[in-house]
Protein backbone atom coordinates (compact mmCIF):
# COMPACT_ATOMS: atom_id res chain seq x y z
CA UNK A 1 0.00 0.00 0.00
CA UNK A 2 1.77 3.36 -1.10
CA UNK A 3 2.05 6.24 1.55
CA UNK A 4 0.21 9.28 0.91
CA UNK A 5 2.56 11.65 0.05
CA UNK A 6 3.30 14.78 1.81
CA UNK A 7 1.55 18.09 1.13
CA UNK A 8 4.18 20.35 -0.41
CA UNK A 9 4.31 23.87 0.77
CA UNK A 10 4.52 26.75 -1.61
CA UNK A 11 6.06 29.43 1.34
CA UNK A 12 8.44 26.53 2.47
CA UNK A 13 7.14 26.23 6.12
CA UNK A 14 6.20 23.17 7.73
CA UNK A 15 4.93 22.22 10.87
CA UNK A 16 6.26 19.09 12.09
CA UNK A 17 5.71 16.78 14.90
CA UNK A 18 8.25 13.67 15.77
CA UNK A 19 7.28 11.35 18.30
CA UNK A 20 8.77 8.35 19.88
CA UNK A 21 7.85 5.02 18.65
CA UNK A 22 5.38 3.40 20.58
CA UNK A 23 4.93 6.17 22.61
CA UNK A 24 8.65 6.07 23.88
CA UNK A 25 10.63 8.98 26.06
CA UNK A 26 12.69 11.02 22.92
CA UNK A 27 14.47 12.82 26.25
CA UNK A 28 14.78 11.71 30.13
CA UNK A 29 17.16 14.80 31.20
CA UNK A 30 17.79 18.05 30.02
CA UNK A 31 21.52 16.91 28.34
CA UNK A 32 19.46 14.98 26.18
CA UNK A 33 17.00 18.06 25.28
CA UNK A 34 20.28 20.35 24.99
CA UNK A 35 21.72 17.56 22.71
CA UNK A 36 18.88 17.50 20.03
CA UNK A 37 19.07 21.57 19.87
CA UNK A 38 22.70 21.30 19.32
CA UNK A 39 21.94 18.80 16.62
CA UNK A 40 19.31 21.43 15.18
CA UNK A 41 21.78 24.13 15.09
CA UNK A 42 24.28 21.65 13.75
CA UNK A 43 21.75 20.23 10.85
CA UNK A 44 21.07 24.15 9.87
CA UNK A 45 24.73 24.72 8.93
CA UNK A 46 24.65 21.85 6.40
CA UNK A 47 21.22 22.60 4.89
CA UNK A 48 20.61 26.30 6.04
CA UNK A 49 16.88 26.48 6.84
CA UNK A 50 15.30 28.54 9.28
CA UNK A 51 14.12 28.02 13.21
CA UNK A 52 10.48 29.85 13.45
CA UNK A 53 9.72 27.56 16.51
CA UNK A 54 10.11 24.34 18.61
CA UNK A 55 8.54 22.58 21.73
CA UNK A 56 10.84 19.53 23.18
CA UNK A 57 8.27 17.24 25.30
CA UNK A 58 8.97 14.08 26.56
CA UNK A 59 7.98 11.87 24.06
CA UNK A 60 7.35 14.34 21.19
CA UNK A 61 8.68 17.41 19.37
CA UNK A 62 7.15 20.19 17.62
CA UNK A 63 9.15 22.11 15.20
CA UNK A 64 7.97 24.95 13.20
CA UNK A 65 10.86 25.27 9.72
CA UNK A 66 11.52 26.90 6.57
CA UNK A 67 13.30 24.67 4.55
CA UNK A 68 16.15 25.63 2.64
CA UNK A 69 16.29 22.08 1.03
CA UNK A 70 14.09 19.99 0.45
CA UNK A 71 12.32 18.81 4.02
CA UNK A 72 13.00 15.36 4.51
CA UNK A 73 16.90 15.97 3.74
CA UNK A 74 16.40 18.78 6.55
CA UNK A 75 15.01 15.67 8.64
CA UNK A 76 16.83 13.48 8.60
CA UNK A 77 20.40 15.88 8.98
CA UNK A 78 18.49 16.48 12.65
CA UNK A 79 17.42 13.09 13.62
CA UNK A 80 20.01 10.68 12.53
CA UNK A 81 22.71 11.77 14.98
CA UNK A 82 20.18 12.42 17.80
CA UNK A 83 19.12 8.78 17.31
CA UNK A 84 22.58 7.43 17.62
CA UNK A 85 23.68 9.71 20.44
CA UNK A 86 20.80 8.44 22.72
CA UNK A 87 21.51 4.55 21.50
CA UNK A 88 24.77 5.08 22.80
CA UNK A 89 24.27 6.80 25.70
CA UNK A 90 21.21 5.06 27.01
CA UNK A 91 22.47 1.62 25.89
CA UNK A 92 20.34 0.69 23.20
CA UNK A 93 19.58 -0.54 19.92
CA UNK A 94 16.98 0.48 17.14
CA UNK A 95 14.56 2.51 15.84
CA UNK A 96 14.00 6.19 18.77
CA UNK A 97 11.68 7.93 16.68
CA UNK A 98 8.57 6.25 14.98
CA UNK A 99 9.08 5.80 11.67
CA UNK A 100 7.42 8.67 9.47
CA UNK A 101 7.50 12.36 10.96
CA UNK A 102 3.95 13.90 11.02
CA UNK A 103 4.51 17.05 8.70
CA UNK A 104 1.87 19.75 7.62
CA UNK A 105 2.46 22.66 4.98
CA UNK A 106 1.78 26.27 6.56
CA UNK A 107 0.51 28.99 4.11
CA UNK A 108 -1.23 31.44 5.21
CA UNK A 109 0.04 34.02 7.57
CA UNK A 110 -2.17 33.96 10.26
CA UNK A 111 -2.08 30.12 10.41
CA UNK A 112 1.78 30.81 11.04
CA UNK A 113 1.35 32.44 13.95
CA UNK A 114 -1.18 30.30 15.33
CA UNK A 115 1.06 26.96 14.93
CA UNK A 116 3.52 28.84 16.88
CA UNK A 117 1.32 29.96 19.80
CA UNK A 118 0.44 25.75 19.81
CA UNK A 119 3.88 24.67 19.96
CA UNK A 120 4.42 27.39 22.61
CA UNK A 121 1.45 26.54 24.70
CA UNK A 122 1.67 22.68 24.39
CA UNK A 123 3.12 22.58 27.56
CA UNK A 124 0.73 24.03 29.00
CA UNK A 125 -2.04 22.60 27.47
CA UNK A 126 0.11 19.73 29.37
CA UNK A 127 -0.37 20.87 32.67
CA UNK A 128 3.55 21.07 33.16
CA UNK A 129 3.81 24.72 33.17
CA UNK A 130 0.68 27.42 33.94
CA UNK A 131 2.43 29.78 31.32
CA UNK A 132 4.47 29.21 28.13
CA UNK A 133 7.41 31.50 29.06
CA UNK A 134 8.05 29.30 32.31
CA UNK A 135 9.21 26.07 30.11
CA UNK A 136 12.62 25.95 29.52
CA UNK A 137 12.69 23.62 26.61
CA UNK A 138 10.81 25.79 23.90
CA UNK A 139 11.75 28.74 21.38
CA UNK A 140 9.34 30.87 24.01
CA UNK A 141 12.44 32.20 25.74
CA UNK A 142 14.45 32.54 22.45
CA UNK A 143 11.91 34.93 21.34
CA UNK A 144 12.49 37.28 24.37
CA UNK A 145 16.39 37.18 23.33
CA UNK A 146 15.35 38.04 19.71
CA UNK A 147 13.62 41.12 20.68
CA UNK A 148 16.24 41.89 22.81
CA UNK A 149 18.47 41.63 20.02
CA UNK A 150 20.89 39.39 21.75
CA UNK A 151 22.18 36.18 20.15
CA UNK A 152 19.41 33.59 19.46
CA UNK A 153 18.84 30.07 17.71
CA UNK A 154 15.10 31.61 15.99
CA UNK A 155 15.08 33.24 12.83
CA UNK A 156 12.59 35.98 14.63
CA UNK A 157 12.30 38.16 11.77
CA UNK A 158 8.71 36.97 9.84
CA UNK A 159 7.34 36.68 13.34
CA UNK A 160 8.06 40.38 14.61
CA UNK A 161 6.98 41.73 11.13
CA UNK A 162 3.57 40.70 12.59
CA UNK A 163 3.97 41.13 15.98
CA UNK A 164 6.47 43.91 16.29
CA UNK A 165 7.30 43.91 20.04
CA UNK A 166 7.88 41.65 22.89
CA UNK A 167 5.02 42.72 24.79
CA UNK A 168 2.69 41.79 21.21
CA UNK A 169 4.29 38.77 20.49
CA UNK A 170 3.94 37.81 24.55
CA UNK A 171 0.21 38.68 24.71
CA UNK A 172 -0.27 36.97 21.63
CA UNK A 173 1.25 33.82 22.96
CA UNK A 174 -0.44 33.76 26.13
CA UNK A 175 -3.94 34.20 24.58
CA UNK A 176 -6.32 31.74 25.35
CA UNK A 177 -7.29 30.00 22.45
CA UNK A 178 -9.15 26.33 20.75
CA UNK A 179 -5.96 26.04 18.49
CA UNK A 180 -5.83 22.23 16.79
CA UNK A 181 -3.04 21.89 14.83
CA UNK A 182 -1.73 18.62 13.45
CA UNK A 183 -2.08 16.27 15.31
CA UNK A 184 -5.03 16.91 16.58
CA UNK A 185 -6.90 15.92 13.94
CA UNK A 186 -5.59 12.07 13.84
CA UNK A 187 -7.43 8.89 15.64
CA UNK A 188 -6.20 8.96 19.10
CA UNK A 189 -7.29 7.15 22.40
CA UNK A 190 -9.74 5.61 21.75
CA UNK A 191 -11.21 2.13 23.25
CA UNK A 192 -10.54 -1.10 21.32
CA UNK A 193 -14.01 -1.23 19.59
CA UNK A 194 -14.17 3.10 18.46
CA UNK A 195 -10.46 2.65 17.13
CA UNK A 196 -11.42 -0.98 15.23
CA UNK A 197 -14.39 1.09 13.82
CA UNK A 198 -12.46 4.28 12.62
CA UNK A 199 -9.65 1.82 11.18
CA UNK A 200 -11.95 -0.39 8.83
CA UNK A 201 -14.00 2.96 7.88
CA UNK A 202 -9.65 3.88 6.09
CA UNK A 203 -8.27 1.14 5.58
CA UNK A 204 -9.67 -2.97 4.32
CA UNK A 205 -7.87 -4.95 7.19
CA UNK A 206 -9.81 -7.91 6.03
CA UNK A 207 -7.18 -8.47 3.55
CA UNK A 208 -4.38 -8.80 5.96
CA UNK A 209 -4.18 -12.60 6.65
CA UNK A 210 -3.59 -13.35 2.83
CA UNK A 211 -2.25 -10.34 1.32
CA UNK A 212 1.95 -10.71 0.86
CA UNK A 213 4.08 -10.18 4.10
CA UNK A 214 5.54 -7.13 2.45
CA UNK A 215 2.49 -5.90 1.39
CA UNK A 216 0.54 -6.55 4.90
CA UNK A 217 3.70 -5.30 7.32
CA UNK A 218 3.17 -2.06 4.99
CA UNK A 219 0.19 -1.79 5.96
CA UNK A 220 0.23 -2.33 9.24
CA UNK A 221 2.93 0.70 9.30
CA UNK A 222 0.50 2.93 7.47
CA UNK A 223 -2.20 1.94 10.15
CA UNK A 224 -0.11 2.37 13.17
CA UNK A 225 1.25 5.90 11.98
CA UNK A 226 -2.33 6.79 11.14
CA UNK A 227 -4.08 5.95 14.51
CA UNK A 228 -1.64 6.82 16.94
CA UNK A 229 -2.26 3.50 18.83
CA UNK A 230 0.23 1.60 20.43
CA UNK A 231 1.77 -1.45 19.64
CA UNK A 232 -0.33 -3.55 21.81
CA UNK A 233 -3.59 -1.86 21.29
CA UNK A 234 -3.30 -2.33 17.34
CA UNK A 235 -2.43 -6.22 17.97
CA UNK A 236 -5.98 -6.51 19.98
CA UNK A 237 -7.38 -4.18 17.37
CA UNK A 238 -6.20 -5.89 14.54
CA UNK A 239 -6.40 -9.45 15.59
CA UNK A 240 -2.57 -10.20 15.07
CA UNK A 241 0.21 -10.97 17.42
CA UNK A 242 2.04 -8.61 19.00
CA UNK A 243 5.33 -9.72 17.51
CA UNK A 244 3.92 -9.57 14.23
CA UNK A 245 2.77 -5.78 14.84
CA UNK A 246 5.84 -4.72 16.40
CA UNK A 247 7.84 -6.41 13.54
CA UNK A 248 5.95 -4.46 10.65
CA UNK A 249 5.98 -0.88 12.73
CA UNK A 250 10.21 -1.30 13.57
CA UNK A 251 11.56 -3.26 10.19
CA UNK A 252 12.95 -1.26 7.53
CA UNK A 253 10.58 -3.17 4.53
Amino acid sequence: MARQAREKSSTGIYHIMLRGIDKRNLFFDDEDRMKFIENMIKARENERYEIYGYCLMDNHIHLLLKEAEEIGTVMKRITVGYVGWNNRKYDRTGHLLQNRYLSEAVEEESYLLTVLRYIHQNPVKAGIVKIAKDYEWSSYQQYRQYYNEQDTLISGDLIKAYLNTFESFSDYMNAKNNDKCLETSRIERYNDKRLHDIICEKYDVNKLPVIPKRERDALIKDIYTDSNASIRQLSRVLGMSKSIVEEAVKGDG
